[in-house]
């Protein structure tokens, strides 16, 4: 068969396209290289050997690079995976990164960019909270959700009433400037003040705001409980009349009565997808939930200020009407035997209680463990400054199916952790370690390389980072190297302070913030802003510390 020019001209342009990227030539000079690692792509690829080089803080070549090739650093990968960065879609670092911008917990178990402002609570100014970020350096990639939240809370404090016209312009505002600062999206978490005041037309109309900007809707739903289908279907009513991406957070299932019906719940966004809706979800790989205790109390008792809600407490007509309705809900609705499943992490009134449980703590306080006794101390927290808590409510089972749909991401639903204090979540110490250690290597419950992807380019894919989540030649630098036979999540619930082991190196855009196994305190960490981003006219061109937009 005779080859005609033209064939022969498009076989060499399509040799060069997609020979490129990963060509080296011989002598070429990088500021690092790695070599004979266990490349995991992040797209879910098998596994295979090679080579990866960084100049500038991107990759520069994946693959095979020329033997003759040099760099200032080369690192001998052995048999150890080399892979993108972890990103995890869910944490609350309001504030934390100014005091610890390090993020030690995180970059030990591998995660490389966070994204901050979920379950309704970010900072109201993102632009001004960016660039604080920015000008004092981070230690890992930082994008931002706008939180319901926090923007109701600012128009019209914390009560329980429909917005007027008035106000509903005022918060669409605050959600448009946020996503003009570089929202990825919009949060919402509806088990707490104010947003649990809200009917689902507000949520929709804010979220159309984000929708016309590029971003999708992350929440908290109202019910993860007994009521939990009902809120899937307003998770997915928001997403359809909003006309936006829905993201479900920390996706499970926590009332004793609905353990097993994550088959129902996966299936309602299965179905949810084949209607051509988009609607994705992420989960934390523990059988306990964490979040302030003041979140059980009812739901009147909650609004307006914190001493508006601790007179209703103190108030010897309402108080043991809150006690009533805690026991109805608690023990009587839900079927929980006593409050021995929710564990103090933190008391700042009292330390001496953190990691007791509320049936413990009551014996202590009141000499008794009643219902009666539990729900008095419950109350006598709230209104000492209330506590941070760990809830065991989660069935494995449920847990391991989700872990299993394809479209769910691996998220610590934590923040900067201060080694020491209190007794918190163990998630956030050692998420990524878990999905890892636990899940593949140990149980065999997911694939490797798929685990990875769902750290990786699901969420990058996810929240528009384009140039994140994928070993390609021009991606940003961001690389974990870890030994599975190593790695692990050494935080438990009983002794939650303990970093997470077996990630030798993580690089945040070409820069080592742990290299072999040390925390170096460099800060390298960029911005990554929302595709809605309206830029300043007089920002400046990139810099060491430079602040770039992912979104294309």
């Amino acid at each position: 068969m005779r080859m005609t020019p033209c064939f022969w001209l498009a076989l060499a342009m399509a040799s060069w396209v997609f020979a490129v990227p990963g060509t080296t030539r011989a002598g070429e000079h990088y500021d690092t290289i790695i070599r004979n690692g266990r490349i995991i792509d992040g797209a879910g690829n098998p596994w295979y050997r090679g080579d990866l080089a960084i100049r500038e803080g991107r990759i520069a070549a994946v693959g095979w690079l020329d033997p003759a090739s040099s760099a200032t650093r080369v690192i001998d990968a052995a048999d150890r995976y080399v892979t993108p960065g972890f990103i995890d879609v869910h944490t609350h670092c309001e504030g934390d990164l100014t005091s610890q911008p390090e993020a030690e917990n995180f970059v030990r178990m591998g995660v490389t960019t966070i994204v901050t402002g979920n379950c309704g609570g970010s900072y109201l100014n993102l632009g001004d909270a960016f660039t604080s970020h920015a000008q004092r350096g981070i230690g890992l990639n930082m994008a931002s959700l706008i939180g319901h939240n926090t923007v109701r809370r600012e128009v019209m404090g914390n009560r329980n009433r429909a917005p007027t016209t008035t106000e509903t312009e005022a918060m669409k505002a605050l959600v448009a400037r946020a996503m003009e600062d570089g929202a990825v999206g919009f949060s919402t978490g509806l088990i707490y003040t104010p947003g649990l005041y809200a009917k689902t037309p507000e949520i929709a109309e804010l979220a159309a705001v984000a929708a016309r900007y590029g971003g999708l809707y992350a929440t908290h739903m109202r019910s993860e409980g007994l009521d939990i289908l009902s809120a899937i279907d307003e998770a997915l009513s928001v997403g359809l009349q909003a006309k936006i991406p829905v993201q479900i957070s920390h996706f499970k299932i926590v009332a004793p009565k609905r353990h097993g019906q994550s088959t129902v719940t996966i299936g309602m966004v299965e179905e949810a997808r084949r209607r051509g809706q988009d609607v994705t979800v992420d989960q934390y790989v523990y059988t306990a939930s964490s979040t302030g205790l003041r979140s059980i109390l009812p739901d009147a008792v909650q609004e307006g200020t914190t001493s508006e809600v601790i007179a209703r407490i103190n108030d010897p007509a309402q108080r043991q009407k809150i006690i009533d309705e805690m026991i109805e809900d608690k023990h009587t609705t839900a079927g929980r035997p006593d409050m021995s499943y929710a564990v103090v992490a933190n008391f700042p009134a009292d330390p001496s209680v953190n990691g007791m449980n509320l049936k413990e703590i009551a014996l202590r306080y009141k000499n008794s463990d009643s219902w009666q006794a539990q729900m008095e101390t419950v109350l006598d927290i709230v209104t000492s400054g209330g506590a941070s808590m760990v809830f065991h409510s989660i069935d494995e089972g449920d847990l391991r199916r989700i872990a299993q749909y394809p479209f769910t991401m691996f998220a610590s639903d934590s923040g900067v952790r201060t080694f020491g204090l209190g007794a918190p979540h163990p998630r956030g110490y050692g998420n990524n370690a878990r999905v890892l250690a636990h899940y593949v290597r140990d149980e065999q419950v997911l694939r490797l390389e798929d685990a990875v992807r769902r750290m990786t380019s699901l969420p990058a894919q996810r929240f528009r980072f384009h140039d994140r989540g994928l070993l390609r030649p021009g991606a940003a630098a961001d690389i974990v190297i870890f030994d599975l036979n190593r790695v692990q999540d050494r935080s438990t619930f009983d002794s939650p302070h303990a970093y997470a082991e077996g990630f030798d190196y993580v690089f945040v855009n070409g820069v080592a913030v742990i290299d072999d196994g040390i925390l170096t305190r460099r800060l390298p960490g960029q911005i990554l802003y929302g595709p809605g981003r309206r830029k300043p006219p007089t920002e400046a061109g990139p810099t060491d510390n430079k602040v770039i937009d992912t979104a294309g």
